[in-house]
C-alpha cells in the first residue's frame, strides 16, 4: 500500500508538473520566499528584542549595584563614626546595615555575572540574526531579479511554441479530420492532372472530331436560315458572303 500511496503521489505530481503554468509556479515560488523572509525577519526581531530585554536588565542591575555599594560604604563610614564617638547603639546599627548591604551586594554582583552572559549571547544570536536576514534579503533580490529573466524567457518560448506548432501543421496532419497542407496540394494537383489528360484524350478521339464537325454544319445552317431571314425583310445581306465563305471552309 505505502509503494501504491508513492507511485499514486509521484504519478499525479508529475502530471500537476506538466500541465501547470510556469507563470503562476515562479510566482508561487517568489510569494512562498518573500513569506520565508518576512517570517525570517519577525523571528530575528525577536531575538534582537530579547538582547535589547537584556541589555536593560544589566544596566539596571549595574545601577542597582553600585547604588548598593555606595550605601554599604556609608553604612561603613558611618559605623566608623558612631565608634569614634563612643555611640555603640548607632555602631551595631550601622555595622547591621553595612552587612546587609554588603550581603545584597553579593547577590546583585551574581545576577550582574549572570546577566552579562545573558547579555553576550544574546547579542551573538542578534548579530547571527541580522547576518541571516541580510543574506536572505540578498538572496531574494537575486530571485526577484531573476523572476523579469524568466517571465521574459517564458514568453519567448510560447512564441517559439506557437511558431513551431504553425510550421508543422504546414507539414503534419492537424488531426484524423483535418488533412495537412501537403496532402490538400497533392489531392488539387492530382484533379487537375486528371481533368487535363482526358481534356487532351477528347481532343485526339474521333468522337471529338465528329462533335466539332456536326457543330459547324450546325453553325453553317444558322448563318443560312439568318441569311433568308434578312432577305425576306429586305435587310442589308453584306453578311452572306461571310456565310459562304464559312461553308467554303466547311468544305
Amino acid at each position: 500500500m505505502r509503494r501504491w500511496w508513492n507511485y499514486t503521489t509521484a504519478k499525479l505530481t508529475g502530471s500537476f508538473n506538466e500541465r501547470a503554468d510556469p507563470k503562476v509556479q515562479l510566482e508561487q515560488a517568489i510569494t512562498e520566499a518573500q513569506e520565508q523572509h518576512r517570517r525570517l525577519k519577525e523571528q530575528a526581531a525577536n531575538v534582537i528584542a530579547n538582547q535589547k530585554q537584556t541589555e536593560i536588565r544589566l544596566n539596571r542591575t549595574m545601577e542597582e549595584y553600585e547604588k548598593v555599594s555606595n550605601n554599604a560604604r556609608q553604612a561603613v563610614m558611618m559605623a566608623d563614626d558612631a565608634q569614634k564617638r563612643g555611640d555603640e547603639k548607632k555602631l551595631a546599627e550601622y555595622t547591621s546595615a553595612a552587612e546587609a548591604f554588603a550581603n545584597r551586594m553579593i547577590t546583585v554582583e551574581t545576577e550582574v555575572q549572570d546577566l552579562k552572559s545573558l547579555h553576550l549571547q544574546a547579542s551573538q544570536a542578534a548579530d547571527q540574526a541580522k547576518s541571516a536576514v541580510n543574506q536572505n534579503s540578498s538572496a531574494l533580490q537575486k530571485k526577484l531579479s531573476e523572476r523579469q529573466k524568466l517571465l521574459s524567457q517564458l514568453d519567448q518560448a510560447k512564441m517559439q511554441e506557437q511558431l513551431n506548432k504553425a510550421m508543422t501543421s504546414l507539414n503534419e496532419q492537424v488531426g484524423q479530420d483535418v488533412p495537412s497542407f501537403e496532402e490538400v496540394r497533392e489531392k488539387v494537383e492530382s484533379r487537375y492532372a486528371k481533368a487535363k489528360g482526358h481534356s487532351e484524350l477528347n481532343e485526339a478521339s474521333i468522337e471529338g472530331r465528329m462533335l466539332e464537325v456536326e457543330q459547324a454544319s450546325i453553325n453553317v445552317e444558322a448563318q443560312s436560315r439568318l441569311s433568308e431571314i434578312r432577305s425576306q425583310l429586305g435587310l442589308d445581306t453584306a453578311a452572306a458572303p461571310e456565310t459562304q465563305v464559312a461553308e467554303g471552309d466547311t468544305a
